[in-house]
Formats: structure tokens, C-alpha cells, sequence
């Protein structure tokens, strides 16, 4: 599969390539159960972990790796139940399992030009130690990532569950703050019809949202 170009693909050509991933690695899931649960945690979670490990310092070839490894290798460990809420959030636990798998990537590199992730498959490291960081701390790169992941999973979420028009609208007037006036004109609606797919559209928007944060306190792992 060709990999996106994120400066000129854009973010269709990116959740194209998403979507052929999640088939592929879903596949390499059919004998194990639950696999609906399973695509739920991809489609929730790729973006942040493809972002995290592209800001980590990774090519974009081998973010995409990490994506799959990640959720492969807490596929294999979730059998086990190794994730234990009373060692720490899930935040903090997938970040953990991220960073794993982004070491295990520059450390495969062939050249030696990138210094890999301080420490090894140990929950005692510091997820945040040895981050490549010029700017700022990495722990609010990756809170950021964690919100504007959030949202994006749940939009996803929320497309599914209304009409493509009603959509269409609320992206325009909410997300990209499009004015009431523009819409009407470019998608040919009414008044009404902006007004009615903010507020409907934006009820299950609510829903979805908390809906993540629920799974976030309580995952299905």
C-alpha cells in the first residue's frame, strides 16, 4: 500500500490509508474473539498513536508500524489482563504500550543517526523520559494529541450515526466556523436546516464524546 504524503494528500488520502490498515491487521485478528471491539479500539485510537510516534521522530512508514504493533501487542497482552487500573490511568498504560513500540522502531533502523527512546519494555520508566523535545515538554504534546484525538474519534463516530447532509452541515458551521450565510449559499440549505443539524447533530456529538471518556476510564480490554 502507498503511504499518504501528509503535506500534499491531505486528511482524506490519510484516513484512506487508515481504513486499509484497520482491514489488514483486523485480518491478522480473525481468530481471536470479540473483533468488533477490536476495530472499535483501532478507529478510536490510530490517530493518536500514529501522531505520537510521527512527533516521537519516526518516518511516516514507520509510525504506521507502530500503529499495528501497538495494537497487536495489547491484543496479545489484554488475553492476560496486564492492563490494571490500579497501576495508573489508561491514558499513562497506552502511552506506555506506544512508546514500546516506538522504541522498538529506531531500534530496528538500520543506520544509527536517531537515538531510540530512553529504556526498555519496563513498566519501571518513565514514559515521558528521553522523548526527542526541542520546544516543549513532550507530556503536553501528548496531552494535546490525547484531546484532538478525542474529538476526531468521535466526529468518526458521529458521521456513522447521522444523514451525510446533516453532517456536512454541522462540519461546515462548527468544526471549520463556516457562517450561517456561506453554508446556504455553497450547499444550497435553508436557515432552518443549519439550525436543525447544529443542535441534532451536535446532541450526538455530546453523546459520543462522553461515550469515549467512559471508555477511557473504563476500557473494554
Amino acid at each position: 500500500m502507498k503511504l499518504p504524503d501528509d503535506q500534499t494528500g491531505g486528511e482524506e488520502n490519510l484516513e484512506q490509508y487508515a481504513d486499509r490498515t484497520r482491514k489488514s491487521l483486523i485480518m491478522r485478528l480473525q481468530d481471536w474473539q470479540d473483533q468488533r471491539s477490536w476495530d472499535e479500539f483501532y478507529r478510536t485510537y490510530w490517530r493518536l498513536i500514529y501522531s505520537v510516534a510521527l512527533k516521537a521522530g519516526l518516518r511516516q512508514e514507520e509510525a504506521w508500524d507502530v500503529v499495528q504493533e501497538t495494537v497487536l501487542s495489547i491484543a496479545k497482552q489484554s488475553r492476560r489482563r496486564m492492563y490494571d487500573p490500579a497501576q495508573g490511568s489508561f491514558k499513562r498504560w497506552l502511552w506506555n504500550m506506544t512508546r514500546w513500540r516506538i522504541n522498538d522502531q529506531f531500534r530496528s533502523r538500520k543506520k544509527d543517526t536517531a537515538m531510540p527512546l530512553s529504556g526498555g519494555d519496563s513498566a519501571e520508566t518513565d514514559p515521558m523520559e528521553g522523548i526527542p523535545d526541542s520546544n516543549e515538554s513532550f507530556e503536553r504534546i501528548w496531552e494535546a494529541e490525547w484531546k484532538n484525538n478525542l474529538m476526531k474519534a468521535a466526529l468518526e463516530r458521529v458521521k456513522m450515526r447521522v444523514s451525510p447532509k446533516q453532517f456536512q452541515i454541522f462540519n461546515c458551521n462548527v468544526v471549520l466556523g463556516m457562517a450561517a450565510s456561506e453554508i446556504r449559499e455553497r450547499l444550497h440549505v435553508s436557515s432552518a436546516q443549519v439550525y436543525l443539524a447544529k443542535h441534532r447533530v451536535g446532541a450526538v456529538l455530546k453523546k459520543e464524546l462522553e461515550y469515549l471518556r467512559q471508555q477511557e476510564r473504563e476500557p473494554e480490554q
